[in-house]
């Protein structure tokens, strides 16, 4: 490629990389603090809103914190929770575990069921009320550091580049975004956040972060099957007792039902297909009524963070902070993690306005740090700490069990169990195919279950066709070798997009990798057994365009 023209470059007080709740809570909340302090968030969304998927009941905590007001306003957080069910599944049957056994904090009541898209896109409009600006379309592909090592800011990528790495007639360089201070709010495996955390060490003594994969879809149902403010969560079947997961169906307003299924990126069967595994969950006869007459409306799939207490990174160091699921702030028992997103935006926020009082700049936010353990956000992961490692070393039913009984000594101030640790990433948990057994799926029906394509055609998914792959595999020798040869090819299955094939040609397996439908779940770069895939944002505004999700 001919050398390419220097970058533009603007000069901000705070650049906030992702419009998530993280980040649109760290803006918002330094505008409260100073009108004067300059913040622009980037966002590689084609909108607010766009990448934005989850299930989601919120606790209110975070916005009551920042914007004590909110329940007098006109917000899209209208459904409050009515009922609280939790189910154990076999095959053909439910049990149902009585609310009093929950521990207190598995409790809804006094949530909200959203749609967390429409939440972060009304945070927006008062984000730029305060003078934030917002430049989505825009996806950040490059730290920026001064001479000292800082962190310095973001570059956005290049426009217009083709497939073959060179400049299309309507190229356009991409913008330096400096700052005194860069607060990273990507979410679950930030594409930057991933980078950051081997350079300056920050996962040093603490335990791999863990994932699992989320699959949701949005149905109107008959009006005589909706239960409004109703939450359900499951366990157990389709998933065996060795497999990690759960279910759940909220009914928010207007006869709309998100369903939706968490499968722990841990299990180790390469032919398990966790979109698979999601439409079989809807055929059960506890869930299956709820759907009969009605219709899919989206459709999408997002990784999550799950490794809690014992994973959270350093969060701070020179010039900048992790906020949000780029910390790993997700509670997994609860299958929330919006308010501690929102309460860490909130305080990286106050520490770096803080330091620019001062007069400070490319520094760490140390008090951020070494804070958040006895903040809020510390108390609730400390609590459902061991959750995860029980159920990861002891399954299903013998792993709820203990994780339950220690979350309600952990309400009495201690636990059986001190802090139990997690004993290995989960790209190292796949066994080779030749130990398993293939997993054998039906045919979709096209009412209540569905296949792959058809479904990314519901999440809106775009890219611009002519440019690079975005989806950059390391060493195509290797994933034959291993990949497909050990491993049966578990890409195939995993994706929940159908972005990898194996195919034959020529008497030889191909790798062909379908960049364009990639919702941009992140579960390759987590899964991959040899660390092979790297996911990089592709050119700004690509992905999928999420509605009401």
């Amino acid at each position: 490629m001919a050398e390419l023209p220097a970058r533009e470059a603007m000069e901000f007080d705070v650049v906030v990389v992702g419009a998530g709740p993280a980040g649109l809570a760290a803006a918002i909340r330094l505008k409260q603090i100073s009108a004067d302090i300059s913040v622009v968030v980037v966002e590689k969304g084609s909108e607010v809103g766009a990448h934005i998927l989850s299930g989601a009941v919120i606790d209110p905590i975070g916005l009551d914190r920042l914007l004590p007001d909110w329940r007098s306003k006109d917000t899209p957080i209208k459904t409050s929770v009515t009922g609280d069910r939790f189910y154990y599944l076999s095959a053909t049957g439910a049990i149902r575990l009585p609310n009093f056994i929950m521990p207190p904090l598995m409790n809804n009541h006094g949530n909200y069921i959203v749609s967390l898209g429409n939440v972060c896109r009304w945070l927006a409009t008062k984000a730029e009320a305060l003078g934030v600006e917002i430049y989505p379309g825009f996806a950040a592909t490059e730290v920026l550091y001064d001479a000292n090592g800082a962190v310095a800011g973001v570059a956005t990528g290049d426009m217009g580049v083709g497939k073959n790495g060179e400049p299309k007639d309507n190229f356009t360089r991409g913008m330096e975004l400096r700052a005194k201070y860069t607060l990273f709010a990507e979410g679950a495996r930030g594409n930057l956040g991933k980078q950051l955390i081997p350079k300056f060490d920050l996962a040093n003594d603490r335990g791999p972060q863990k994932f699992g994969l989320g699959l949701k879809e949005l149905w109107q149902v008959a009006t005589e099957k909706h239960r409004e403010g109703l939450v359900q969560h499951t366990f157990g079947w389709p998933l065996d007792n060795s497999t990690g997961g759960g279910s759940f169906l909220y009914h928010l307003d207007d006869n709309l039902v998100s369903v939706g299924f968490v499968l722990y990126l841990n299990y180790s069967n390469p032919y398990l297909s966790p979109f698979e595994e999601f439409q079989r969950f809807k055929t059960h006869p506890l869930v299956r009524d709820t759907f009969d007459g009605g219709k899919r409306l989206a459709y999408g799939a997002r990784a999550l963070t799950e490794g809690g207490y014992q994973s959270v990174p350093k969060l701070s160091f020179p010039g900048g902070a992790l906020i949000g699921c780029d910390a790993g702030f997700m509670n997994v028992p609860r299958i929330k993690g919006s308010h501690n997103a929102i309460l860490s935006g909130i305080a990286a926020a106050e520490s770096a306005a803080a330091a620019l009082s001062s007069g400070r700049s490319h520094d760490e936010l140390l008090d951020y740090d070494a804070g958040w353990r006895d903040s809020p956000i510390g108390k609730d992961l400390w609590k459902v700490r061991n959750a995860k490692p029980l159920w990861s070393k002891f399954g299903t039913l013998a792993g709820i069990t203990l994780g339950g009984l220690d979350m309600w000594t952990n309400t009495l101030g201690f636990s059986l169990f001190g802090t139990l640790h997690h004993d290995k990433p989960d790209y190292a948990s796949l066994k080779p195919a030749s130990e398993c057994t293939p997993v054998s799926y039906p045919k979709p029906d096209g009412k209540i279950t569905f296949d792959r394509l058809s479904s990314v055609f519901l999440s809106n998914t775009n890219h611009e066709e002519d440019q690079p792959v975005h989806l950059k595999v390391g060493d195509i020798g290797l994933q034959k070798k291993s990949e497909h040869d050990v491993f049966a090819g578990p890409s195939a299955r995993y994706c929940p997009a159908g972005v990898y094939e194996w195919v034959e040609e020529a008497g030889s397996a191909k790798y062909v990798i379908n960049a364009q439908n990639c919702v941009h779940c992140k579960t390759c770069d987590i899964k991959d057994p040899n660390q092979n895939i790297n996911w990089v944002p592709p050119e700004g505004g690509g992905g999928p365009n999420y509605p009401n999700m």
